[in-house]
């Protein structure tokens, strides 16, 4: 009988390789059915790292079958990929439970004709794995090299090689290797402490009475880090007490500053773990309203702030691109936008296959007409922060430019004011912006820029 968990697990990257789903819904709903908790990470094992591997795992699985992949059917593609990411990175799973499960994933999907050819190739691979022959970083820096770099980052490291070209360019090969490296490096387990019902230090001591060990992050005051057990499978995590929430998203509300805000809008709110930063800080005492374009996000926003006890929220549906019902009257307004996430790849490692360059573009001109909209909202002399979870310069300085032009009535919070306010100094750049990046800060690249309306 084939194992359950390799059954789950390709079942997971088929809905993610077809578009059907992303990872994390994938993933989700074949994790149920898996009772035990070894076959629950193995599943999630196998499907993140046959999709965070892919292009190395093809450029493989191509030379063993001596075929171009694009001619193999995409169900045999995926049993090849879940079975040679196991082979090359599993070392403890059996060599041969992997290959006969294998072939029997492909009879089971009904491919019984390529059952010979996943037989061959997985066995082939599983022989050569001590001697694989992947291009390597060359030593040279020059144009000359260009080619072998591109080769080197998008095949061994696994990226679009369309991506991989963008961050030469602009940040040079060293640079584009530090964070081909970061996203290709398992992330730790990020929370907050939600401060609306605990603090930080208290909430360290509760985890650790329930056998979770945790360290506080470098930059984001109220985040942890988890470095032994899950704290999602704690009496704690129903509690509201935490949010898992990537360092970087912690810190974009801090842009907002201390001072009490009267009317804050977050526009872009759902799940709401930046509404429960403000929640709990600039706007606690004030009118605090979050809204989300689509039903279904409501809906989570609406829970999540139930849960978190941040009753005082109004939740609206609000299509900001449309049009707000508002004049301005927001003394703070938070436009998080949405955007192509490719400063996520780390923990979204499917969004490097789903975005193509051209995204960039579409996603750019949407976020210009969200922040115009959202400007019309701010009061004389608020503040406005547009923020994004993008590693790329037209979603971020290029958009934010809007509200830079001298006739825009808006003028940069500079980088002085926001230290002082408490924003970590490294992670603003020269103009004031918030810019994480992989290799001066071990941080997913997220960008966020502050402006204040003039009287």
């Amino acid at each position: 009988m084939i194992a359950r968990a390799r059954r789950a697990a390709y079942e997971a990257l088929r809905s993610v390789s077809a578009g059907s789903s992303d990872l994390g819904h994938a993933i989700a709903a074949h994790r149920e059915a898996l009772k035990d908790e070894r076959d629950r990470a193995l599943m999630m094992t196998a499907v993140t790292g046959a999709l965070r591997w892919q292009n190395r795992l093809d450029w493989l699985i191509a030379r063993a079958a001596r075929r171009d992949v694009r001619k193999l059917d995409p169900e045999v593609l995926d049993i090849l990929r879940l079975g040679a990411f196991q082979l090359l990175f599993l070392t403890r799973v059996p060599a041969a439970a992997v290959v006969d499960d294998s072939v029997k994933l492909a009879r089971i999907a009904g491919k019984s004709s390529a059952a010979g050819l996943v037989n061959g190739v997985l066995r082939n691979l599983s022989r050569s794995r001590s001697a694989l022959e992947l291009p390597a970083i060359p030593a040279e820096r020059d144009n000359a090299a260009r080619d072998r770099w591109l080769d080197a980052l998008s095949i061994t490291g696994s990226h679009p090689r369309w991506l991989v070209a963008r961050w030469i360019e602009r940040l040079g090969p060293d640079v584009a290797a530090s964070w081909v490296d970061f996203n290709n490096r398992e992330p730790a387990l990020t929370i907050r402490a939600n401060t609306i019902r605990v603090t930080r230090a208290s909430l360290v001591d509760r985890l650790a009475r329930e056998g979770v060990v945790t360290t506080p992050l470098r930059f984001a005051p109220d985040g942890l880090s988890v470095e032994s057990g899950n704290p999602l499978r704690t009496p704690l995590a129903e509690t509201g007490a935490f949010v898992v929430q990537d360092e970087s998203s912690q810190i974009v509300p801090l842009m907002a500053g201390r001072a009490p805000r009267a009317r804050t809008l977050d526009a872009c709110a759902s799940p709401g773990g930046k509404t429960l930063i403000l929640g709990a800080g600039p706007s606690a005492s004030g009118l605090l309203v979050a809204g989300d374009r689509r039903w279904k996000r409501v809906r989570l926003l609406r829970e999540r702030l139930a849960q978190s006890g941040l009753d005082r929220a109004r939740i609206v549906t609000l299509d900001l691109e449309r049009g707000a019902p508002f004049g301005d009257v927001f003394d703070l307004v938070l436009v998080d936008a949405p955007c192509t996430g490719l400063g996520t790849i780390r923990r979204d490692v499917d969004i490097r296959w789903r975005r193509t360059e051209a995204d960039i573009q579409r996603a750019a001109l949407m976020q210009r007409t969200l922040l115009r909209e959202a400007a019309r909202l701010v009061a004389p002399r608020g503040r406005i922060i547009y923020a994004t979870c993008s590693s790329e310069p037209e979603e971020n300085e290029d958009v934010a430019a809007l509200l830079a032009e001298p006739d825009s009535g808006f003028a940069p919070v500079d980088r002085a004011t926001l230290a002082a306010e408490g924003l970590p100094e490294p992670l603003l750049d020269t103009a004031g912006a918030l810019a994480t990046r992989p290799d001066l800060h071990g941080l997913e690249a997220f960008f966020a820029a502050a402006f204040e309306r003039s009287a």
